[in-house]
């Protein structure tokens, strides 16, 4: 297969002592549209990361995210999985 770029909101949230974790991620069609989705989910959670990673999902090899925006608390040690198969990104994810 060819390779596809995917555009992606990453939720942001904190456990219950506190700590941040990466949560859920929304597919989006576009650039403008992850990041549209990040500041809508950073509203609600900690923080949100938007992102796009392009690769072949058959062979399971992704190119290195592209940080499109950060939302609220996103310390730089939270990166987006180095594998959209980590994700479990629904195709027809929304908000």
């Amino acid at each position: 297969m060819a390779n596809i770029t995917y555009h992606v909101a990453l939720a942001i949230g904190r456990t219950e002592e506190g700590d941040l974790v990466v949560e859920d991620a929304v597919e989006a069609p576009s650039p403008a549209v992850a990041v549209a989705r990040a500041r809508v989910i950073a509203s609600r959670k900690a923080g949100a990361i938007a992102f796009s990673c392009s690769g072949d999902p058959d062979l399971g090899e992704y190119s290195d995210a592209v940080i499109l925006a950060r939302f609220g608390e996103t310390p730089p040690d939270i990166e987006p999985p180095a594998s959209l198969r980590s994700l479990s990104v629904p195709a027809a994810g929304r908000l």
